[in-house]
């Protein structure tokens, strides 16, 4: 069966989401990262030493969905935890081993990204990532 319109703004949202990430993670899948990993590993990569609810709020993620990616990720080697001025909190580091297949994931995310600017060669990505982004901003308020 084919995909169908759905009359509800959040399964459309949600419907669209998980297309995108199939065809992320199918182009990502030689490296071992999915999209959701990748995405971890770039802002640790830009931004180390965040706690886990810097993450959660930066990536829009529920906590307890982050947090049971970030065990994977911990366990692959990719990140490393520390405690923060509280002992409760917790703040997360790429590894080199990490920022290593982070590298290696590059190429196969951009392949990704020229995929989905072909497949969507009709549509303004742009205007598309800014108001997925206001939307983001005044729903999560």
């Amino acid at each position: 069966m084919k995909a169908i319109r759905l009359p509800c703004y959040c399964g459309s949202l949600r419907q669209a989401s998980r297309v995108v990430t199939q065809l992320y993670d199918q182009k990502l899948k030689p490296s071992g990262i999915t999209i959701t990993q990748f995405g971890i590993l770039k802002l640790l990569a830009a931004c180390p030493g965040l706690s886990t609810g810097s993450l959660a709020e930066a990536l829009a993620m529920d906590s307890t969905t982050l947090t049971r990616t970030l065990k994977i990720i911990q366990e692959n080697g990719w990140i490393a935890v520390t405690t923060g001025d509280d002992r409760r909190k917790r703040c997360w580091s790429i590894t080199p081993t990490g920022r290593q297949h982070l590298e290696q994931a590059e190429p196969l995310w951009k392949s990704a990204q020229q995929e989905f600017a072909r497949l969507a060669h009709d549509v303004d990505l742009d205007s598309l990532t800014r108001t997925v982004f206001l939307l983001v901003q005044k729903v999560g308020e």
